[in-house]
């Protein structure tokens, strides 16, 4: 029972010693908010690509196997590294269906690759759509430095945010203080989207393109950024 006692006889003390000491926390401080806004527009260097290899695209006149080696083929002639930029995602085939349905088995694989930049990426095109290959889409892209590139944003709008916090007080003839409060608010990523058409195309449905690389270009990825500060007003 005394422990007690002793304990908010304590508690007393630390909160009489606060009211005299006038220390104040930051709702009952005189301050500004304001809302800093920054944007970065960025050129992806990672490109993302599904291919997928099947016999009946052929007919099954070319096996998954025959459609994989001229695949790799025509990809170290355009420089990719193979070990570092191609991955198998999955293998396939209609076994269940040869069973059930008395039909030829036909097998197929994906693959992903991933290209750093539109020349790669229209010569990758232009390359398989020569030997039989065009079932390629885009999955995604992105930068290998995104990351830094968004905290990169946050700092500048926050830097948004003491400037416009500076104008505002010195139309007052005041000035503000150090920061007493920040929320990083929302943040958007909009991710990049080719501008040719062509790129997602499927069997004979590219027989239109040119026998030149097509020409790709993408959008750059942009990144936004909204934080609220709290600046003290001296």
């Amino acid at each position: 029972m005394k422990q007690f006692i002793l304990l908010g006889f304590a508690l007393l003390i630390t909160q009489f010693s606060s009211a005299q000491s006038g220390t104040k926390n930051f709702i009952d401080q005189h301050y500004i908010e304001v809302n800093g806004n920054a944007k970065m527009e960025i050129i992806p260097d990672e490109i993302y690509l599904n291919i997928n290899l099947s016999e009946r695209d052929t007919k099954n006149k070319e096996s998954v196997d025959q459609l994989e080696n001229k695949m790799f083929k025509a990809l170290k002639q355009i420089g990719i590294d193979l070990e570092k930029q191609l991955s198998v995602q999955d293998f396939t085939s209609n076994f269940q269906t040869y069973f059930l349905k008395k039909k030829d088995i036909m097998k197929s694989k994906d693959f992903q690759v991933i290209v750093h930049d539109t020349k790669t990426l229209s010569s990758l095109f232009s390359s398989l759509e020569k030997i039989g290959i065009s079932n390629i889409q885009i999955e995604k892209v992105d930068h290998s430095k995104i990351e830094e590139f968004k905290l990169e944003v946050k700092v500048k709008a926050i830097k948004d945010a003491k400037a416009k916090a500076k104008a505002l007080t010195a139309a007052l003839n005041q000035e503000i203080g150090k920061a007493i409060y920040i929320n990083e608010g929302s943040y958007n990523t909009y991710q990049a989207r080719p501008q040719d058409k062509r790129m997602m195309i499927r069997g004979m449905a590219s027989i239109a393109m040119e026998d030149a690389a097509p020409q790709i270009e993408f959008q750059k990825i942009e990144l936004e950024n909204k934080i609220m500060v709290r600046f003290e007003l001296k």
